[in-house]
């Protein structure tokens, strides 16, 4: 792998928090974290089932927010962390949920998965508290170590120092910043994480239902403790109280990377400085142009995500299938590299252009396989069909990129479509063929002005129909704030 020069800027106001992550000086990651909407994944709550659902296997629980969260049976029975190294054990008996469940009673979950659209939020049985080097998994008692700790040498002595140092009962995690560190700061995260659920399990004993047990820290602090480690150059930061702030929680729990937190002072915007605008701006674009000439175009919507190859400008030099070969090849990096910045998850299909020859399949297949290595989020993957179609999931936690920062169009609803301008002319027409033998003086047709054009011009013989069938005068008059499908007759 090639050597990767990270750098983490925060944006940071009374109202929004903005976080970026670049590699090699280009946005890979793009947060927000407004205050009036703050996420809550990874929140801990006291709830109240509401309602089981035998036939799917699931349970709605109330946890105090607008909707109620979905609780399915997997998230009961066995749940560990994806990057997490897997173990061999006897299943768990086929127990179904309404064995398990009941409405009225209360459970404690936490948030696996943010409230996206009109779905509430996923919660999970299985409680995981993250600290700078472990997690804990306080109600699955195994020792997980993680895959990109890569060394077996490492993984042996991590594994041993967690199990001496763990109390009987509880399982942890060993995160990838965890390697090479002390006995001592091993035991001192551990001390911190038992503690803490010491104190999720008082609250969950003394507080109504529903209510909150645990909040996540916000946004600069978790990003910091989840992604800040010796391969991070440095945390740039534009605001004093937030730079003061993470410092000593920096100073806190990874004194030896405090030198690497930086207070911003340029009169220029942070972002403008270091092009996270300009790429954010792109980021909320379809179409991606490729170096070559050829695009990708990247079409969301609710179910999945859609992404097609073109050749574009690109006419390459030789034949077809190597020009095809070469885009598609190139594609792959793109691709991977906006699935991870756009944050998309769930089932994504990828329309390559069609590859005649099957080793150019396989290595197009090859090459994203290679790509998502280095993707943090779960990806499953199928292979390249003869339409050159791929099929694959990425694991949505979050909301996606263009979810986070727009909303539907008012004008189409987010269909992305409006009706044409003679589309609406005739339906003008068709309602004033039933409303003009009803009314005895003139009639006043309010439109908007692109329609008004349309009706003074291309499509006036509508209007001068009207009135000689009917003898009476018909005025069309331009509303500046009316939507092309809007009009009024008066």
């Amino acid at each position: 792998m090639r050597n990767r020069s990270i750098e983490i800027l925060v944006n940071s106001n009374p109202f929004e928090r903005r976080l970026a992550v670049l590699e090699n000086s280009r946005l890979v990651e793009f947060y927000v974290e407004r205050a009036r909407d703050k996420g809550i994944t990874g929140n801990i709550y006291k709830g109240r089932v509401v309602r089981v659902l035998p036939g799917m296997q699931s349970a709605f629980v109330d946890i105090g927010l607008q909707r109620t969260a979905f609780l399915h049976i997997s998230d009961i029975r066995e749940t560990i962390d994806d990057e997490m190294e897997e173990y061999e054990e006897e299943k768990p008996p086929q127990l179904r949920i309404q064995d398990l469940l009941e409405e009225g009673q209360d459970v404690m979950v936490q948030v696996a998965k943010e409230p996206i659209g009109t779905k509430g939020a996923r919660v999970t049985s299985y409680i995981t508290l993250p600290g700078r080097y472990l997690v804990l998994m306080p109600t699955y008692n195994k020792i997980g170590v993680s895959r990109r700790i890569e060394n077996e040498r490492e993984r042996r002595r991590l594994r041993e120092i967690v199990s001496r140092l763990r109390p009987p009962g509880y399982g942890f995690i060993i995160r990838t910043v965890c390697e090479g560190m002390r006995k001592e700061d091993i035991r001192a995260d551990m001390n911190y994480l038992l503690k803490l659920w010491q104190n999720i399990l008082q609250r969950r004993d003394t507080s109504p239902t529903p209510s909150i047990l645990y909040e996540e820290p916000d946004l600069t602090l978790r990003m910091v403790r989840d992604i800040f480690s010796p391969d991070v150059k440095k945390v740039l930061i534009d605001s004093k109280e937030e730079y003061e702030r993470t410092l000593a929680f920096v100073k806190e729990f990874m004194p030896a990377l405090a030198d690497r937190v930086e207070l911003y002072s340029g009169e220029d915007d942070l972002f403008d400085v270091y092009g996270v605008e300009v790429e954010l701006a792109g980021a909320l674009e379809s179409k991606v142009w490729l170096k070559s000439g050829g695009y990708i175009v990247i079409d969301q919507m609710e179910a999945l995500t859609a992404i097609d190859v073109n050749t574009g400008k690109y006419v390459g030099k030789r034949s077809s299938e190597e020009t095809i070969l070469k885009t598609n090849l190139e594609a792959v990096d793109e691709i991977v590299y906006q699935l991870r910045l756009r944050n998309i998850g769930g089932i994504i299909v990828i329309d390559f252009i069609d590859m005649a020859l099957p080793e150019n399949r396989e290595k197009v297949y090859r090459a994203l396989k290679d790509a998502l290595r280095a993707d943090k989020a779960r990806t499953n993957l199928s292979k390249v069909s003869e339409l050159g179609i791929v099929q694959m999931t990425r694991k949505r936690i979050r909301e996606s990129l263009i979810q986070s920062l727009c909303e539907s169009c008012p004008y189409c609803d987010g269909n992305g479509r409006v009706k044409a301008k003679e589309t609406v002319v005739m339906e003008i027409y068709r309602d004033l063929l039933r409303e003009l033998p009803k009314r005895r003086k003139k009639t006043i047709v309010y439109v908007n002005p692109s329609v008004a054009e349309c009706l003074g011009k291309d499509w006036a013989v509508v209007v001068e129909d009207l009135e000689r069938r009917f003898r009476k005068r018909i005025v069309v008059k331009p509303v500046d704030i009316f939507h092309q499908e809007q009009y009024e007759i008066v």
